[in-house]
């Protein structure tokens, strides 16, 4: 299964909502900087989708998590 760089961009952004940036440095949570490296690694090899295999397993388990409550809210 693949996840295009647009559904990373989502997942981000709702990770990015339920834990926002803290602190004065405005540090990335933990969530979001998982996924901003799988984010980071596509924009540098120039890639519109990658495997999720190739997604280290935190990132993953960010994405179901993510795609099962957008599919469960567009179910309603």
């Amino acid at each position: 299964m693949e996840i295009t760089l647009t559904e990373l961009e989502e997942a981000i952004n709702y990770w990015r909502q339920i834990r926002p940036s803290r602190g004065e440095e405005s540090a990335l949570s933990s969530e979001v900087n998982t996924l901003a490296t799988g984010y980071a690694l596509m924009i540098f090899n120039m890639q519109k989708s990658i495997e999720m295999e190739a997604l280290s397993q935190p990132a993953r388990a960010l994405i179901d998590t993510w795609r099962t409550t957008i599919c469960g809210a567009e179910a309603s």
